[in-house]
């Protein structure tokens, strides 16, 4: 039984559970946040979280249909959203979805980078046009938007990026050596980015996630990585879109002073 003190305890305990679960729902009301790769998957699921959250979000994508979808799902839930169609392997276009955000609500606070793609497979094996494909999406798109925010950050003097690496930005694997390129890419041009906005009160935040259930796998070309894949997929309980969603949006809802550099989230099953 609990004495008077534990009581008193207890009843100081949830309410400031109370008042910070209030103030982590209400962190992100006046917020704008962008997510490329919007259209399903990680980027999806983080637009919905977002917007929940009560942040208006500009989502991003080439298939206009699945980002109207997105866009339906959030708008009947109440949130706030602009979808725009774009390759954001096109620096211009990265330019204009970046430039049609801020003219749109005035401000950019928050920029998930979370376009990705996977081809993997044995390097005496691999189609060199993937290798840039991943290149193209995974690491210049990445960098193009950066680089078209940061004045808006700058001038605002606060922002938060967060880029979406992987666990194959840690550890190199065989049949993955490219993708591992991209992601060990992901990893350095972001800390070395910490390290020149700080000052500016920029955060700079990096996801790797482990296996995730996505669509990214029904890109993969090389039969023999896929059926590798597939069977690893199978043999655990891989992390959901959600999962990953949920990572982002606690680093973000962080009180100004506390930059999350690194979340590394595996599903529970998975070796490395």
């Amino acid at each position: 039984m609990l004495d008077f003190k534990s009581t008193v305890f207890v009843s100081r305990y949830r309410t400031l559970t109370n008042q910070r679960m209030f103030a982590m729902a209400s962190k992100l009301e006046g917020k704008v946040a962008i997510v490329t790769g919007a259209s399903s998957g990680i980027g999806e699921a983080t637009a919905i979280s977002l917007a929940a959250e009560g942040a208006k979000v500009i989502i991003a994508a080439r298939r206009g249909e699945r980002l109207e979808a997105v866009a339906k799902h959030i708008t009947e839930n109440g949130g706030q959203v602009l979808p725009v169609v774009a390759d954001i392997t096109d620096e211009v276009q990265v330019k204009n979805l970046i430039q049609k955000a801020h003219a749109e609500f005035g401000r950019v606070d928050i920029l998930v980078n979370n376009a990705g793609i996977s081809f993997p497979g044995r390097i005496e094996n691999a189609d060199p046009s993937n290798w840039r494909k991943m290149i193209d999406i995974n690491v210049l798109a990445l960098m193009y938007a950066t680089h078209t925010v940061l004045p808006i950050f700058k001038a605002q003097k606060s922002g938060h990026i967060v880029n979406i690496s992987s666990v194959a930005g840690r550890i190199a694997r065989a049949g993955m050596a490219a993708y591992n390129v991209t992601k060990w890419g992901v990893n350095a041009f972001s800390e070395a980015l910490r390290q020149e906005v700080y000052q500016d009160n920029i955060r700079v935040t990096i996801i790797e996630p482990g296996l995730v259930e996505t669509e990214i796998d029904q890109h993969i070309t090389d039969v023999v990585a896929k059926q590798e894949i597939a069977a690893r997929r199978k043999a655990i309980t891989p992390l959901q879109s959600e999962d990953i969603a949920a990572a982002i949006l606690y680093a973000v809802t962080q009180p100004q002073h506390v930059n999350v550099n690194e979340i590394l989230i595996r599903p529970t099953q998975q070796d490395r």
